[in-house]
């Protein structure tokens, strides 16, 4: 039986474990473009990094509307949709600062200071932006028996 997850229920389910939010932005052309990310919440805001040149951060900075939507892969399954606009931070103080808190919740490992340079993967590269989305409209299901 589904039903609607309350604020707190939803707001948990987002930060539990290390699920990732798949981003819907519009290209240029009109065609949707979905891509997984790595993210947390700050006081309702769902926020993550990205290069300052990738697909996604051209098409939010020409058309900030954006979707989100995390759910849970197994039973008793669930989801989450977030319908919003995304703002765009450009600040690298502040980008560090997300970029760390990110990487401490899907790669704690790789968060503790290290000497030696970082491994270039996906998530080492420059991310170039912070991307915060602020939600308006709020989708939230649970499929349990409670």
């Amino acid at each position: 039986m589904s039903r609607r997850m309350t604020d707190e229920e939803w707001q948990a389910f987002l930060m539990e474990g290390t699920r990732t939010a798949k981003v819907g932005t519009v290209l240029r052309d009109g065609r949707p473009h979905v891509t997984p990310v790595w993210f947390v919440l700050d006081d309702g805001d769902l926020v993550f990094t990205t290069p300052g040149d990738s697909v996604k951060a051209r098409s939010l900075r020409r058309d900030p509307r954006v979707c989100v939507c995390v759910d849970l892969e197994e039973q008793p399954f669930g989801f989450v949709m977030l319908e919003g606009e995304a703002v765009l931070v450009d600040d690298r103080d502040a980008v560090e600062e997300w970029t760390a808190r990110i990487r401490a919740r899907y790669a704690p490992a790789a968060s503790v200071a290290s000497t030696a340079p970082a491994k270039a993967d996906a998530y080492n590269r420059p991310p170039g932006l912070l991307v915060r989305v602020k939600p308006s409209r709020v989708i939230a299901v649970s499929y349990d028996d409670e």
